[in-house]
Formats: C-alpha cells, sequence, structure tokens
C-alpha cells in the first residue's frame, strides 16, 4: 500500500511543487489549502483536495480523517513586512496554524513524521558565518523569522511528548514556475512579471544584498529525500551560493532581453544585510544537493511565465 502525505498549503507554489514530486514517487497526496495565496489549478488532478483554512477545526477533522503516515506543512503566512505591520496575524496563521496541525496529527495515531518548512534566512537572522550552518545560533530580526523558529521549538515540544519525528527544513530563498508576481511574492516572480509587462523593477535599498536563491524543484525533491530517509532534525535546504539583488535583476534583464536599469526604493524594515546557508549537512544525512544552477533555473522560471503570457 502507498504511504500517504498530506501536504498544507499545497495549492502554492512550493507546496504544489512537492505534491507533484510525492505523487511521481508513488505516494498517495492530499492537499489542505484555503486558497488565500495558493491557486485550485496548482493542485494535482490526483491529490485529494481539502479547501481549508489551517488553523481551522474542519482542517485538523481532515487531518484526522486521512490518518497521513507524514504531513508536510507548508501553509504559512510569508510576508515579512505584515509580520512587521501585524505580529499577532502572522503568529495567528505561523504559529497557530502550525499547533492546530501538530494537535491533529496526534490525533490522527497513524503520523510518523512531520516535515516543516522553515526558513534558512529569517531564522538565522544577521549571522557571524556565511554561509550559515544549521549549528548557528538562531537571532531572527523579523516577527516572521521568530515565528518559524518558534515552529521549530513546538515540534521539538510534540517530539518529546509524543514522538513525533519532524524533519525542520530550513530553505533558502525559494523561486521557480508557479511563484505568483502579484502582491507580496518572491523577488524572482516579481522581476518577471515586471519585465514581461515592460514596466521597471524597484529594487529596496542599495541592492547589495544578498540571498541563496533555490530552485523549487530541489526543495520538492529534499522533502520527499527526507521523508524516505524518515529524518529528524534541521537542515538547510539552499545552494551555499550568494547573490545579491543587482546581479539578480541583471541576470534576469538579460533572458528577457531588457536593457534598462532598475528603479531603487528605500530599504524595507525586517530585512537582512546577507543570508546565504550551508546546504553540505543535507548531503551526508538525506543524499541532497541542489541540482539546478542559477542561471538554468531563472531562465526556466521566467519561460514559464511568458508562456502564460502568449
Amino acid at each position: 500500500m502507498a504511504k500517504r502525505i498530506l501536504i498544507t498549503g499545497g495549492a502554492g507554489f512550493i507546496g504544489s511543487t512537492i505534491a507533484d514530486r510525492f505523487l511521481q514517487a508513488g505516494w498517495d497526496v492530499a492537499v489542505l489549502d484555503d486558497l488565500s495565496s495558493g491557486k485550485r489549478e496548482n493542485v494535482p488532478a490526483a491529490a485529494r483536495f481539502y479547501p481549508l483554512d489551517v488553523r481551522s477545526a474542519a482542517a485538523a477533522e481532515a487531518i484526522r480523517a486521512e490518518r497521513p503516515d507524514v504531513v508536510c506543512h507548508q501553509a504559512a503566512q510569508i510576508d515579512v513586512r505584515r509580520s512587521m505591520d501585524d505580529p499577532r496575524f502572522d503568529a495567528d496563521v505561523n504559529v497557530g496554524g502550525l499547533l492546530n496541525v501538530l494537535q491533529a496529527a496526534v490525533a490522527a495515531g497513524s503520523v510518523e513524521q512531520v516535515l516543516f518548512a522553515s526558513s534558512g534566512g529569517a531564522t538565522y537572522g544577521d549571522t557571524d558565518v556565511v554561509p550559515t550552518p544549521e549549528s548557528h545560533p538562531q537571532r531572527p530580526v523579523s516577527n516572521y523569522g521568530a515565528a518559524k523558529a518558534a515552529g521549530e521549538l513546538y515540534l521539538g515540544v510534540y517530539q518529546a511528548t509524543y514522538g513525533l519525528r519532524f524533519a525542520a527544513l530550513r530553505y533558502s530563498n525559494v523561486y521557480g514556475p508557479r511563484q505568483d508576481p502579484h502582491g507580496e511574492a518572491g523577488v524572482v516572480a516579481i522581476f518577471c512579471g515586471r519585465l514581461l509587462d515592460g514596466r521597471p523593477c524597484t529594487i529596496y535599498g542599495d541592492g547589495r544584498q544578498t540571498r541563496d536563491y533555490v530552485f523549487a524543484g530541489d526543495v520538492a525533491r529534499a522533502n520527499l529525500l527526507a521523508a524516505e530517509r524518515r529524518f529528524d532534525g534541521a537542515l538547510n535546504v539552499g545552494t551555499g551560493v550568494e547573490t545579491d539583488v543587482l546581479r539578480l535583476y541583471g541576470e534576469l534583464a538579460k533572458i528577457a532581453g531588457v536593457s534598462r536599469g532598475p528603479e531603487h526604493a528605500p530599504a524595507r524594515l525586517g530585512e537582512q544585510k546577507r543570508s546565504c546557508i550551508d546546504p553540505s549537512a543535507a548531503a551526508t544525512a538525506i543524499g541532497w544537493k541542489p541540482e539546478v544552477a542559477l542561471a538554468d533555473g531563472l531562465a526556466r522560471t521566467y519561460e514559464w511565465f511568458r508562456a502564460r503570457r502568449d
């Protein structure tokens, strides 16, 4: 019998990519998503779909009814700026939603492991070591990062209390097809959308802030390997390569055939100067390494957005 996984936030671009990967590997997949930011068309046809808020009693009942072997918790409030403006809402979704899922997982009695979408940038904060290893202290500088770090602590409590194994996968900046370029989204998706619209791209601050950009397909593979290897603990899921926003814009502008430079706006509250994580532990623990180089991933992502404009 196929193993069962329930993916919260599985209509989002990362969650749906994970759902695709588990289906390809022969898993039985269910998706739970309230479609506040995800899209129904992202959910694979072969997956059962529950259009529910992760904080709700109905979502908890769906998890209990599904009796999955693994819960993959991707649902989140991901807007760092909103987390600073409205920290209670951020905590309600990112801490309260996780606790609702964990309580349901315990009640289901079937769940062997929780895969948790943590943050390899936001939970570490401004670091002393770049690329940053898992052993580095977590010193978040945003409420979003604090909520993600708290999520890992709660997972540790549920492991100690109920024996619920967890893999906290600390993602760097994930990008790829299906990412939403409207509203709060990853900078790659926003730049793709604006370049295709013929509009200028805005960089906040001087553009020298660095990030570690990892392709969504590589992230999905990390989740699958962590489940297959029954990994327990925290792992960075990134590339170990720093890329500043100016270079990122230059790469995408080249792909788009645009010669115009970016516009600049004041730096944003809670934004880190450098963020890059060391993925070497994942290679040892679960046999994972990033496979998609930035130039290739950006080209694939831009082409996905371009094809949907034709």
